[in-house]
């Protein structure tokens, strides 16, 4: 039997948003095989509710959804500030790029197409705790040109703005940050952003670092982008 996944004495909950009844219960049954807490909600409207009365630590949400689609319940929780640090695993039947590149857009950490095996499931809600969990030692501020960043709060202020970052903007930032001048392909950011776990293109690291440049405003030109390779970070 496994033990509760937990940090000191909580079990994590994690919120499944899933209209098919019998995947949401095969998705349940095994996080708690894995020692998770997983509540269900089995459509879009009871699932924003459910999130916003009591925030889990990590969602797995169906795109296609009735009443409220899997993406606008995707933004409306990253533009709350009580949910906007969740991650959030989209699943979904849609496997077109497109599909991936709006559910990235609307701040989703991670995506999974249907069909699926649950293993695959489990290893992808464990890699994306792992790399939004708190992992840093406390009081450390890094700063580069106008942008600086606090690993404790996990806070990014450009000037004197503060900017919103989901966990995988935040994680991607911190990584090229701590190894700024270093050109980094964009296969080492999947491993070491995303997880061994994560089976997916490297179009993915291209997506975040899209939205990245845009949310950092005049910090994003710190992140430059060497062609065929990678990217790095780097003051003027």
């Amino acid at each position: 039997m496994k033990m509760p996944y937990a940090v000191g004495n909580v079990m994590k909950k994690v919120l499944i948003i899933e209209d098919e009844q019998d995947l949401a219960d095969l998705i349940a049954f095994n996080l708690e095989r894995e020692g998770f807490c997983p509540v269900v909600a089995l459509d879009g409207r009871s699932g924003l509710d459910s999130a916003l009365a009591d925030p889990p630590d990590l969602i797995i949400l169906d795109l296609m959804l009735p009443g409220i689609m899997g993406t606008e319940v995707c933004r409306l929780l990253k533009s709350r500030e009580k949910t906007a640090a969740i991650p959030i695993i989209m699943v979904t039947a849609k496997g077109e790029e497109i599909d991936r590149v709006v559910g990235f857009e609307v701040g989703a950490d991670d995506y999974v197409v249907k069909p699926f095996s649950t293993r695959e499931l489990m290893l992808r809600v464990q890699a994306v705790l792992r790399r939004t969990g708190p992992e840093r030692p406390a009081g450390t501020i890094l700063r580069i040109g106008p942008l600086v960043i606090d690993t404790e709060r996990h806070e990014v202020t450009v000037g004197d703005e503060a900017v919103t970052l989901t966990t995988t903007e935040f994680k991607l930032l911190l990584t090229l940050a701590e190894r700024q001048g270093r050109l980094q392909s964009r296969e080492r950011l999947l491993k070491d952003v995303w997880g061994f776990a994560y089976v997916g293109d490297t179009r993915t690291v291209d997506t975040h670092i899209t939205r990245l440049r845009t949310k950092l405003g005049e910090a994003g030109e710190l992140i430059k982008t060497v062609r065929g390779f990678g990217y790095k970070l780097e003051a003027e």
